[in-house]
């Protein structure tokens, strides 16, 4: 096979869009897999819901689309969720250029590349921001001091009160795979999972009403199901700058290689990897 590309937390940034689409047409991978927080800012959605630029269909999809009328055959495979700062709203314009042909939307889904399976699961545990549409309790109700819980803040659409007063990422993922064997499974996922390398925030010193801040953000249920389960690959971001506080972006977790491709400084970074060895994927910023 092919290497395959995995890029997250773009959060709309046209520059490191425009070198990801040069380094696909350059490259021809066999897939690309995009984790989450691809959109502008939040506030972008919240200032005009009236507004005539619309940056999935405008921007992303054109050049996605412009990419497979220049590769043709060698179009690869995109895969592709969305993070904690990307409005539920836009979820429909994801599911309609799915219907073009333009990407796999796999959130909550399994996809296939190849002999492996690839799953998507956006959801990460409570933050301290305010849009709650891709936010779950971990693994039972509690909340961190400083975060909100998902009940609270503004979502951008509706949603089934008690599933937001009683699921869990727990739960969730338990749904998704079933009994499937994962041994051959990748796993894209916004959240890191919880006390590694790969979820270390910058919250050194910080305190919440006296409470000192957990430096670990990420999923508890998400680090347990990956013991647990041992999955083949694991993709995360939402965590920025992890790697840069850790000098860590790849894991083992028993069997199971995990990476954070998130990035906190102005350029684009990269990781291209191989399903057939994900433990010598390879990181580049750009």
């Amino acid at each position: 096979m092919l290497p395959c590309f995995f890029a997250t937390d773009l959060h709309g940034r046209i520059d490191r869009y425009e070198k990801l689409f040069a380094l696909i047409a350059a490259e021809r991978p066999a897939a690309v897999c995009l984790g989450g927080d691809l959109l502008p800012r939040a506030s972008y959605y919240v200032a005009s819901q009236s507004r005539e630029d619309d940056f999935v269909r405008d921007y992303m999809v054109a050049g996605f689309d412009r990419l497979r009328a220049e590769l043709g055959p060698s179009y690869p495979a995109v895969f592709v969720i969305m993070g904690n700062d990307d409005p539920r709203i836009e979820e429909r314009s994801l599911q309609d250029a799915e219907a073009r042909g333009i990407w796999q939307y796999i959130h909550a889904r399994k996809g296939t590349l190849g002999r492996f399976d690839l799953y998507g699961y956006a959801f990460v545990p409570p933050t301290p921001f305010l849009l709650k549409d891709w936010e779950r309790y971990d693994v039972s109700r509690y909340v961190d001091p400083g975060c909100i819980s998902p009940e609270e803040g503004r979502r951008s659409v509706a949603t089934d009160a008690s599933d937001v007063k009683w699921g869990t990422i727990q739960q969730d993922l338990a749904v998704l795979v079933k009994d499937y064997p994962l041994e051959h499974a990748i796993f894209l996922m916004h959240t890191p999972p919880y006390d590694t390398v790969l979820d270390r925030a910058a919250l050194d010193g910080k305190q919440h009403e006296h409470v000192p801040l957990d430096v670990h953000i990420g999923s508890i249920a998400v680090r347990r199901f990956i013991e647990q389960r041992q999955p083949l690959l694991t993709l995360h971001g939402h965590v920025h700058e992890s790697t840069r506080l850790t000098g860590e972006w790849k894991i083992r977790i028993g069997r199971s290689v995990c990476i954070n491709g998130a990035h906190d400084g102005p350029e684009l970074a990269i990781v291209r990897f191989d399903p057939e060895s994900p433990g010598d994927a390879l990181r580049e910023l750009i």
